[in-house]
């Protein structure tokens, strides 16, 4: 397995706070401070991940804000705006029965019942009520994630979802 698939985006470094090296965190997570919860991060700087120890992190406001390890000013912090921030795959919790990571579905394939491919899953879409799949394949299609309704069966193993889905929707 290559680090690129053991590797979990998080979030990004998108703002400067203060004069002191803090950074501005946008989070992936949800809720948003759940990504205090999980360390080392690894920090992308010039197409290199590296782990950069995080000093102190706080919620603040409706955002997060950090400061690392030898960054002291806000100069210093100013490189790593745009940077990726992610964690190894497995300091991520094991997943209980019938729930995924996102991460995890990207690229299945899925099938619906009569046997017809419908795309891979580019990504998925929050809407409050469940999410939704983003197929891409002969055009793109949006697929409710409702297991046991719409979703019959994922199997990671064998990369595939199986859905009850009328191929012209």
């Amino acid at each position: 397995m290559s680090d690129q698939s053991t590797r979990v985006l998080l979030g990004r470094i998108n703002g400067l706070y203060g004069i002191q090296g803090w950074v501005k965190i946008f989070s992936y997570t949800s809720p948003v401070t759940n990504i205090l919860n999980y360390s080392p991060w690894q920090l992308c700087i010039d197409g290199q991940w590296q782990i950069i120890p995080v000093c102190e992190s706080k919620a603040h406001g409706k955002g997060i804000i950090a400061r690392f390890e030898s960054i002291d000013d806000r100069n210093k912090a100013a490189r790593l705006l745009e940077t990726n921030i992610a964690i190894t795959r497995s300091q991520l919790p094991q997943p209980a029965e019938e729930e995924y990571y996102w991460i995890d579905l990207i690229g299945l394939t899925v099938i619906n019942r009569e046997g017809v491919t419908l795309g891979k899953v580019d990504h998925l879409l929050p809407t409050g009520s469940n999410d939704v799949l983003v197929l891409q394949g002969e055009r793109e299609r949006l697929i409710p994630f409702l297991l046991k309704q719409v979703v019959l069966d994922v199997d990671l193993a064998q990369g595939v979802l199986h859905v009850d889905w009328d191929p012209d929707f």
